[in-house]
């Protein structure tokens, strides 16, 4: 399976992000929760800091627009097919920054796509 980065991901049930962290993993993706706090989402270690990962398939951004801004240049060079851009994180610099590096920018729902086997 294709391994997705929750970027954004938060120990809060309630939070989009863990819903999606539950959803992936539910479909048997490999899924990687990323984000600035530590906990723990349907038994995965939230991860913290901006490592270095191999074969990254989706970057799924739970980030509003101004704090993608630092996370720009570790997107690019995780260098994934695809980024998710769920509601409220539509950027158009970010899109346009993702096409330049032939990276595809899908503005979607992680969580409608999962549910209608479209991810």
């Amino acid at each position: 399976m294709a391994k997705t980065i929750v970027l954004g991901a938060s120990p809060d049930p309630l939070r989009f992000s863990n819903k999606a962290v539950k959803s992936l993993i539910r479909h048997n993706h490999e899924v990687i929760p990323l984000g600035n706090r530590e906990g723990r989402i349907a038994g995965k270690d939230i991860i913290i800091g901006r490592p270095d990962f191999k074969d990254i398939h989706t970057v799924a951004l739970y980030l509003n627009p101004e704090n993608q801004k630092e996370y720009y240049n570790y997107i690019v060079k995780l260098s994934p097919r695809r980024v998710i851009f769920n509601p409220g994180t539509i950027n158009d610099e970010l899109v346009e920054l993702v096409k330049k590096n032939n990276i595809e920018p899908v503005v979607d729902c992680a969580l409608i796509m999962l549910n209608n086997n479209k991810y």
